[in-house]
């Protein structure tokens, strides 16, 4: 595609392989409930063989941002790693249908398989995933073409990436390039654990990079290494342009400048939490590239996150625009 992108998201990219179950089959397999663990290879096949009536979609973080975005009618391009097999050549087309261009063809020399997530879902809607980071794990600044990321308003990172010492160097080109663009670039936090890891280097990344960023309040305080959120989004608020924190339930906290606004959450018990947050990224996102004032950006993605908990998937099924404008919001 030529022209420029509203939005381009780099993240890893994840099958997500779906099924349901109860706590007892979580018990048997032992699969620790509600959290995301790494898994290698072996217990990956094994996990997968498992699932009985398993559906997969092209998932993993940024990627559900970006189907969401793709949903809103928003010029989009996911950027990520994928294997030359079935699961790859799944994962590009169903992006390509859903309309974001994925302008990394499948690496036929990629040593290991694309990269999947086993996601059990109990019926109190929490997800269990178990993660095989595979092909998708090893992008780095040799994927990455820089006119893509020049191209583009938004840039959209995953923290999930920020593991390894060229995802790094990857994310580092790429906000480099976003800005000689005049683009704004910005990042997901993604996990406390990912944070924890790389507390010194997130920080840098946020402070000379970042003109947005996206974090729970788990994750902002773990950047911050406080148990005070109010701590933890005054030093965000002095290192970053836009902040943004969700909390599970609660009003969601977005800074700008001089600007702060508290967003209500409207609570629902979730069919399937898988993605939430994904969807909450995209709503705000598209407030964000389409000029929307903070509040509003903060209300979209407080909808779309709502939508894609109340179905099963990560994905929205409901025409999220729709949702938009029965809200008066655009």
């Amino acid at each position: 595609m030529t022209g420029r992108y509203q939005v381009v998201g780099i993240g890893n990219a994840i099958v997500d392989v779906l099924t349901q179950c109860d706590d007892d089959f979580l018990d048997w397999m032992g699969i620790e409930k509600g959290i995301m663990q790494l898994v290698d290879r072996e217990r990956g096949e094994t996990l997968y063989a498992a699932m009985k009536e398993r559906t997969q979609a092209p998932g993993g973080s940024v990627g559900n941002t970006m189907a969401g975005l793709g949903n809103l009618g928003l010029r989009t391009a996911f950027v990520g790693r994928v294997k030359d097999d079935a699961l790859g050549r799944f994962y590009a087309k169903s992006l390509e249908l859903e309309g974001t261009d994925f302008p990394n063809p499948p690496v036929a020399a990629e040593p290991l398989p694309t990269s999947r997530s086993m996601i059990f879902v109990t019926p109190d809607g929490e997800r269990s995933m178990n993660t095989y980071l595979g092909a998708g794990a090893d992008f780095g600044p040799h994927d990455l073409d820089a006119e893509v990321v020049r191209r583009s308003d938004y840039l959209f990172l995953e923290g999930y990436l920020f593991d390894k010492d060229h995802g790094k160097a990857a994310f580092r080109k790429a906000a480099a390039a976003c800005h000689e663009g005049g683009g704004k670039a910005g990042i997901a936090l993604s996990d406390p654990f990912c944070v924890d890891r790389h507390r010194a280097d997130f920080r840098r990344l946020v402070r000379e990079e970042m003109d947005y960023v996206i974090g729970n309040q788990h994750e902002w305080c773990s950047l911050y290494q406080t148990e005070d959120l109010e701590a933890a989004l005054a030093q965000a608020h002095a290192d970053c342009g836009t902040v943004v924190c969700t909390r599970s339930g609660a009003d969601v906290i977005l800074i700008r400048g001089q600007e702060r606004v508290e967003v209500p959450v409207h609570r629902v018990v979730p069919v399937d939490a898988t993605g939430a947050g994904d969807q909450f990224a995209a709503g705000f996102l598209y407030g964000l590239a389409t000029g929307q004032p903070l509040a509003k950006a903060g209300r979209m993605g407080c909808i779309a996150a709502a939508e894609v908990i109340s179905h099963f998937g990560a994905r929205p099924e409901t025409d999220v625009k729709t949702l938009f404008r029965s809200h008066g919001l655009i």
